[in-house]
C-alpha cells in the first residue's frame, strides 16, 4: 500500500518531535519496518518522495535479441537460447513478450 506524501510527513514529524516509533506505529498503524524506511529515505534523499521503480531486464537483453535475431533468422531457439546462456523456453517467452514471430519453413 502506498502512503501519501503528506501522510509520511506527517507520522516522521510525530517521530522528530520526541515520540518513539512505537508510539507512531500505534496511533498511525503503520508498520515500523515502514517508518524505519522512511526514516531512511528521508536520510538519503532529504524529501519523502517516493523513488522511481527501475526495472531492468533479468538475463536477455530485449534490443540485442531483437538486433541478434534480425542478423540470424534462420537460428532455432535452441541456437538462440545458447548465445543468450538461457533456456529455450526463456526464448520463446521473450518472443512472446517482445511480439517476435517468426515461422520455419
Amino acid at each position: 500500500m502506498a502512503y501519501d506524501r503528506k501522510y509520511r510527513e506527517k507520522v516522521i514529524e510525530y517521530i522528530d518531535n520526541g515520540s518513539t516509533i512505537e508510539k507512531a506505529h500505534e496511533i498511525f498503524g503503520v508498520g515500523t519496518t515502514t517508518i524505519k524506511q522512511w526514516r531512511k529515505l528521508r536520510k538519503e534523499t532529504g524529501t519523502l518522495e517516493k523513488r522511481p521503480l527501475i526495472r531492468k531486464h533479468k538475463k536477455i537483453d530485449p534490443v540485442k535479441l531483437k538486433a541478434y535475431v534480425s542478423q540470424n533468422p534462420d537460428k532455432y531457439m535452441r541456437e538462440i537460447a545458447e548465445v543468450f546462456n538461457c533456456s529455450d523456453v526463456a526464448i520463446s517467452l521473450a518472443f512472446k513478450r517482445l511480439k517476435i514471430t517468426r515461422k520455419k519453413n
